[in-house]
């Protein structure tokens, strides 16, 4: 059992982290084009936006549905983040558990 499982909860601690940065990116880049500091019609900056857009916003938008309205302050990356990293403190600790 501990040979499949220790790395199946590794390979999620993984997963939890390239989307944690995903979000990260994804709401540096869309503040950088709210600002007009980068371009939204330039092909890279579209196909990156498009890609991160369609990763993110899934899970953002089902967050906002329970967030309040604050005004246009949008807390939704803010929460997901933080319940990444609830997620991921959880996994290592059973993996400290358990050890191999």
């Amino acid at each position: 059992m501990d040979i499949l499982f220790i790395p199946i909860l590794r390979l999620l601690i993984t997963v939890i982290n390239f989307y944690t940065m995903a979000v990260f990116v994804y709401v540096i880049l869309s503040m950088l084009e709210q600002f007009g500091v980068i371009n939204r019609y330039n092909k890279v900056v579209f196909f990156i936006h498009n890609f991160l857009f369609r990763l993110c916003e899934p899970v953002l938008s089902r967050i906002r549905l329970f967030m309040p309205n604050l005004g246009g302050i949008d807390l939704s990356p803010m929460v997901l983040i933080l319940i990444l990293y609830f997620l991921q403190d959880v996994l290592i600790r059973v993996i400290i558990k358990f050890p191999a």
